[in-house]
């Protein structure tokens, strides 16, 4: 009784507004807090200075960008030469770095120096089909007048030549990907290896003996005719199809060999792509008590013990497997290609 008496949670009691009104709410909306103008709000030469600041980031993006095509284009790098190729990679990062840090910085900056700043409470209001056009256009005009580009033309040239440079090193990455007309499965299914071709450490280009390996090691391997090939970008795109991981175990722990693979392994050495089967990440991480192959990636787990089966993960088929053996001399070598093409399964869908 004393509950229902006091306003309780079930007294059903109806608390008054200030204004006397009936309002549902312990105290009133106490809406929005008085607008405090800015600086820059207040003072042209504190607007002004502020977009000389946008401006100058805007700038900084163009510079980074033109940095990225210096180093993409006017650097040179020779086999070999490791200074040249640093320098690329420097000019080729800080560039791209500059591109988008500037650009973004300078989108936050003009929001918050220079585009008005008071909130505001609209409510949702019916739509009218013959208003639709006149209302789409004024809330585009109010939203060109808030930026104040029309205004201030240095914000707005400088803003114009960022946005079109910006995305530029991203189009010339991707589209040196690859610059042949006949990329897909095909391109993947051969590579460097083929029958006698020893396995060779990287970088050092040293060949292997079966008898350096130790139980339980991991030895990350190329073709010894890549140093053959030709041209810095061929070279890297035919070492990205042949990288092989090289791995020794104890015999008794291979499962079931797969009928016709029963001489692709050496006295417990197994070797396979390092290519990942889902989206072609480097699979690099060996856990030498489970026999498991990781990808860092996306965590497909690949068990070598059972010819490099999918275990865990997205990956849609096993690592491929490079049969291997030894020459006269006591060096692995392949005894063939890869049997079947290496990277991502995608590239097989028609």
């Amino acid at each position: 009784m004393g509950e229902h008496g006091n306003g309780g949670p079930n007294s059903g009691a109806v608390i008054k507004a200030g204004d006397g009104r009936s309002s549902g709410y312990a105290i009133d909306n106490p809406g929005l807090p008085p607008h405090r103008p800015r600086l820059t709000d207040a003072d042209e030469k504190a607007a002004k200075r502020a977009e000389r600041q946008v401006s100058a980031l805007f700038l900084i993006s163009i510079i980074g960008t033109v940095m990225f095509f210096i180093g993409y284009f006017a650097v040179g790098v020779t086999d070999g030469d490791l200074q040249m190729l640093r320098l690329q990679n420097t000019l080729l990062g800080i560039g791209v770095a500059f591109a988008m840090l500037g650009i973004g910085l300078g989108v936050v900056q003009w929001a918050r120096a220079l585009m008005p700043d008071h909130e505001v409470i609209e409510d949702r209001k019916p739509l009218r089909k013959e208003a639709e056009r006149a209302e789409a256009a004024q809330t585009v005009n109010e939203i060109v007048d808030e930026t104040q580009i029309k205004r201030r033309p240095l914000l707005r040239n400088t803003l114009i030549g960022a946005a079109l440079l910006a995305p530029l090193p991203a189009v010339v990455v991707f589209r040196d990907l690859d610059r042949s007309e006949d990329f897909g499965v095909e391109r993947m299914r051969h590579s460097l290896w083929e029958e006698g071709v020893r396995l060779v450490r990287d970088p050092t280009g040293t060949p292997i003996r079966a008898s350096d390996l130790t139980v339980g090691s991991a030895v990350h391997v190329v073709p010894e005719t890549l140093r053959e090939v030709s041209g810095h970008g061929d070279r890297l795109a035919e070492k990205a199809k042949a990288v092989v991981l090289l791995i020794r175990m104890n015999p008794e722990d291979f499962q079931d060999v797969t009928p016709g693979r029963e001489d692709w392994k050496y006295e417990g050495i197994i070797a396979c792509s390092k290519v990942c089967t889902h989206v072609g990440c480097p699979v690099a991480l060996y856990e030498r008590h489970t026999h498991h192959l990781l990808c860092p990636c996306h965590q497909s787990t690949f068990d070598a013990a059972e010819e490099f089966k999918v275990i865990f993960g997205p990956a849609g088929r096993p690592l491929p497997q490079l049969p291997i053996t030894v020459d006269d001399e006591g060096f692995l070598i392949a005894r063939s290609d890869f049997t079947e093409p290496v990277g991502p399964t995608y590239w097989e869908r028609g």
